[in-house]
């Protein structure tokens, strides 16, 4: 009656013993090792010699030469090798290579020593013995390590499954990825797949190549649930092809960086994500022109407002890579700031210290006096302004903030920087502007009247300064996203939710965007609303679907009511739009010399117009009249 007892005792010992073991410095478990290997020094010596004599012999002082030989060449060897480096619990493949290099090296000397040079006492071929026996004692401890030490720590934290993952590609990328995956607690290699014939049938780093024609049944027999696309050369057309095939099946497809994001290292685990919307959509972005991005910004003194959001920060960055005379950060947000603000000192630590100045400033763009203290201070040569609230409902419910902020924001950062002499002036703007329908889209509107009058007082006045807007659609990884939304949504189990089955926008990646507003800084002559080509709109309900599925889920509807996942329609939001436009007038624009930027012509008002428009918004904001307030700009904004 008390066996079972006495097993559950026993097994609590040992994983007790093990969490002690688990939870020594690493400098203890380092000289344990080393410990225990200079032990199978001596042991491999002994059991060479009895191999070679027949018989065991006692270990005198004769063969301490020998021994202190053995001991001498292989620790050395071994801490050089990095053999202590290793996490012995995590260790697989990539550390029975590791033992096995350092022991051929370690076998060369050895060899040298006692069988071509000879020690006394100590027959010759020991020199080619112990070495062997040496290598497999090692190779057998780490082995013992990883299974008692490993498994049960994964048992201990609560890892028990890990996603089987069959890796496409079994070049540079995929056979680096696989080392990097052995013996890791999220993911298990089951194999390759490969569009070369020479590989299919073959093993590469100990795993089969299969054909790619037969993923269902490698997915059915191996019952993987990822793959992982190691193909960072291949063409975007194959490489939609690729996921459109995969992404019939129930599993994960995750992917590797570009060629250029991994051209200067190893890959590791971390190096893994998720497909981003370029892999979503199938859509190549477009190569920026390196001479246009820093014309406008390299060697300058660049102000950025709102430099802590989504596209503030990815203008800080991208502005900081081209080497600015200096950087000057402007957000109201003190959160913000210090984020974008650390991530640049970073950069700045890792890139050079001394080569770029950084100013972060705390200030609002609605304080006109503290703005004019600031550029009189750094006097900018290059300003983008891309400080505004954008998110629509909000903006919808805070009507005169937006206002404010939107409007009477830009118009102060914009007539200071004309004040002040700033070469490059450039509003960051959105496809809302164009015919909106709700608060933000027409303070965007006002906002580009607001700057083309600038532009049309800088041409009067012959002073050389350029003003300029930008506008664009969609870009993902921003703030209200809906690409992040839809991919929490579905971790949590959905439902992912949509306003609408029709309502269709134009994407983009925050790094392309950036990066083309950059190129139009450098394009401009003053005056000119920009346009980015964003290729065709999507619809969101189709995106949804598609991550969905790219998620390794199926689809819960009608025709599928033991899906895993339901999209639930819960209307248009105030003031949203089915459709997005990025043009007032598609006649009324052109094709700069960039394939992807265009430029429109579209109507403004004089300076005598826009003053007393915003006069009378300044009159309704006074008055607190929201409805008045909403319906004027809304009004003006459509003309």
């Amino acid at each position: 009656m008390f066996e079972p007892f006495e097993q559950n005792c026993g097994a609590l010992v040992k994983i007790e013993l093990r969490n002690i073991l688990l939870k020594l410095p690493r400098y203890v478990k380092r000289g344990a090792a080393i410990l225990v290997d200079v032990v199978l020094c001596i042991v491999t010596f002994w059991l060479a010699l009895y191999l070679r004599l027949g018989e065991f012999v006692y270990l005198n002082s004769s063969y301490v030469i020998a021994i202190a030989l053995s001991v001498g060449l292989a620790i050395p060897i071994f801490i050089v090798s990095g053999l202590y480096r290793a996490v012995f619990r995590y260790s697989g493949l990539p550390a029975v290579l590791t033992i096995g290099k350092a022991s051929v090296f370690y076998g060369l000397f050895y060899f040298c020593m006692v069988t071509i040079i000879g020690v006394d006492n100590t027959p010759r071929t020991i020199g080619i013995i112990q070495p062997v026996l040496l290598f497999l004692s090692i190779a057998s401890s780490r082995a013992v390590a990883y299974f008692w030490l490993g498994q049960d720590y994964r048992v201990i934290t609560g890892v028990h499954a890990r996603e089987r993952v069959l890796i496409y590609g079994a070049g540079s990328a995929g056979r680096q990825i696989a080392v990097a995956l052995a013996g890791h607690r999220e993911f298990k290699v089951v194999g390759f797949l490969d569009d070369d014939q020479r590989l299919i049938g073959g093993v590469v780093n100990g795993f089969t190549v299969y054909d790619p024609n037969d993923v269902a049944l490698q997915v059915s027999k191996s019952n993987v649930n990822t793959v992982l696309l190691a193909i960072p050369s291949v063409s975007r057309q194959r490489r939609q092809q690729i996921i459109d095939k995969i992404s019939k099946l129930k599993i994960a497809i995750r992917t590797l960086p570009s060629v250029a994001d991994i051209a200067q290292g190893r890959i590791s685990v971390s190096d893994i994500k998720e497909l981003d919307l370029d892999d979503l959509l199938g859509r190549s972005p477009v190569p920026a022109e390196p001479s246009l991005i820093a014309k406008s910004v390299h060697g300058k003194r660049v102000l950025v407002t709102g430099a802590g959001g989504s596209i503030g920060s990815e203008l800080a960055r991208q502005i900081f890579s081209q080497k600015p005379a200096e950087l000057i950060l402007l957000d109201h947000s003190e959160f913000a700031l210090y984020q974008i603000n650390e991530s640049l000192s970073l950069m700045k630590a890792e890139d050079d210290p001394s080569s770029i100045t950084i100013h972060p400033v705390l200030a609002s763009v609605k304080d006109e006096a503290t703005l004019e203290r600031i550029l009189n201070k750094h006097k900018p040569e290059t300003l983008f302004h891309a400080a505004a609230y954008k998110h629509v409902p909000l903006v919808e419910m805070n009507v005169e903030e937006g206002i404010v902020n939107n409007v009477f924001g830009t118009k102060h950062v914009a007539e200071l920087a004309l004040k002040h002499g700033v070469d490059h002036f450039i509003l960051i703007s959105t496809d809302k502007a164009v015919r909106p329908t709700n608060v933000m889209g027409a303070t965007k509107r006002l906002a580009e009247l607001i700057v083309q009058e600038c532009a049309a007082q800088a041409e009067k006045s012959a002073t050389g300064q350029k003003f300029s807007a930008v506008r664009f659609g969609n870009v993902i990884g921003s703030s209200g996203s809906v690409v992040p939304l839809f991919r929490e949504q579905i971790s949590k189990g959905g439902p992912v939710t949509v306003t609408h089955e029709e309502v269709t926008r134009y994407f983009m990646s925050i790094e392309e965007a950036v990066g083309l507003v950059l190129q139009a800084a450098s394009l401009s002559s003053g005056g000119e609303i920009f346009l980015l080509d964003m290729g065709d709109p999507v619809k969101v309900f189709d995106l949804a679907k598609g991550m969905i599925h790219l998620s390794g889920l199926s689809l819960r509807d009608q025709t599928n009511p033991d899906g895993d996942i339901s999209i639930e329609t819960i209307g248009l939001r105030p003031g949203e739009k089915l459709y997005e436009e990025l043009l007032i007038d598609i006649n009324a624009s052109e094709y700069t010399s960039h394939k992807k930027i265009r430029k429109a012509q579209e109507p403004k008002f004089s300076q005598t117009e826009l003053q007393n428009h915003l006069v009378t918004i300044s009159n309704f904001i006074a008055s607190g009249d929201v409805d008045s307030m909403k319906n004027y700009i809304t009004t003006l904004a459509n003309l």
